[in-house]
């Protein structure tokens, strides 16, 4: 967590530095709109219910939201800040098997046999998926932020300081590194690595997406989601913290005050982009792109002619949580513990349900379940 808050106090020295002197340019500024303010919830014709399944509560503080589920046939892997390692049955959230382990850091995949999880002092640990007997750990000498990637020889891993690492799957052994370069100033650098076909795509704090051949390492090609354009070290900040998304043969990224780009890998180049500014992944579905922007409006393409189909702007800055489509709609959560429901093609919301008292950090979709995390550690399995 060292170099965590390391950056998060640089960046809140310069957000204080600069305070008064934003202040002062504020045309806008008066004693009754505040463009900052968490825009109020409105009414809406509700076409869709939310059921909870059922609810679990574990330890710690989930504040970037990155302790996330990983799923495995009829199984859920989940883990907590406080070393908790769980199996449970994703129907019922009844526990398979659960494991105590040094305080995490980040939470947890699962594929080919095994759970991974990451510890505090960057230790990446596997466990056996069957009883959760610890099989091998593996120091990587850097905070372990992000989830990892599973292949049946490989585990991918990403640090904080910017290392991309393959490690033996069995015995956890490195096989090999690569390092990207990391700017001055950076947010969270939680975005994970993907493996698809043999390659890894990894987005980087350097705004950058790199290609790479799964056993070796070797970089096949990268390119710049966005490009620095800032007089300042703020307004350079370009974190990529969201996990490339590779649909219909393209490559689908964004990053923080960036854009929504696409890459073409047999070209190995962008092919297209949109200004846009986000910490999450797009969205693909129904023929429409989307993308949950840092200030939580969101935007939407037609995937045939990349034209802008809708802007939803509901809910700007309520801190909403990364979106995913189920049955037919986009599924949102926000600061004050409310899930939305958002129909694809109109953007206009249909559903909604107060889930909990704290910020929804992360919603996934599996099967015929919706799983949503609270800032404090709640697990809840949903549906519509």
């Amino acid at each position: 967590m060292k170099f965590l808050k390391q950056k998060l106090f640089l960046l809140s020295i310069l957000l204080i530095s600069g305070c008064s002197t934003l202040d002062s340019l504020r045309f806008w500024q008066n004693d009754e709109v505040d463009p900052d303010e968490p825009k109020e919830l409105s009414s809406f014709a509700s076409q869709e219910n939310i059921k909870v399944l059922w609810r679990n509560s574990y330890n710690g503080e989930n504040e970037i939201g990155n302790f996330l589920p990983s799923f495995n046939a009829q199984n859920i892997f989940f883990s907590d800040a406080s070393g908790n390692v769980l199996s449970m049955d994703a129907k019922t959230g009844n526990d398979n098997w659960s494991v105590k382990l040094n305080f995490l850091a980040s939470g947890t995949s699962a594929g080919f046999g095994i759970v991974v999880v990451a510890d505090v002092d960057g230790n990446v640990i596997a466990l056996d998926q069957i009883d959760g007997s610890v099989l091998w750990s593996s120091n990587v000498k850097g905070e372990v932020l992000s989830s990892v990637a599973i292949d049946a020889k490989i585990v991918v891993v990403k640090t904080g300081s910017g290392e991309l690492l393959g490690l033996n799957k069995d015995s956890g052994e490195v096989i090999w590194s690569y390092r990207s370069t990391l700017p001055v100033l950076t947010i969270r650098g939680n975005s994970s690595p993907v493996i698809v076909d043999n390659l890894v795509y990894a987005s980087f704090d350097n705004g950058r997406l790199g290609v790479f051949e799964l056993n070796s390492g070797f970089q096949i090609w990268d390119g710049a989601i966005s490009y620095v354009s800032g007089a300042s070290e703020l307004e350079n900040l370009i974190d990529s913290d969201s996990n490339p998304v590779i649909e219909g043969g393209l490559i689908y990224t964004t990053n923080y005050q960036g854009n929504l780009n696409i890459f073409d890998p047999s070209q190995k180049r962008s092919v297209w982009s949109n200004n846009a500014s986000s910490f999450f992944s797009p969205i693909i579905s129904r023929g429409m792109l989307m993308v949950v922007e840092e200030n939580s409006s969101i935007k939407s393409f037609a995937l045939k002619t990349l034209e802008e189909s809708w802007i939803n702007s509901d809910y700007l800055n309520r801190d909403l949580s990364n979106g995913v489509s189920y049955k037919d709609n986009i599924v949102v959560g926000d600061f004050e513990g409310y899930v939305h429901v958002i129909n694809i093609l109109n953007g206009r919301t249909v559903g909604r349900e107060k889930l909990s008292r704290h910020p929804i950090k992360t919603i996934l979709s599996r099967s015929d379940s919706l799983y949503v995390i609270d800032e404090a550690f709640n697990l809840i399995s949903i549906d519509l």
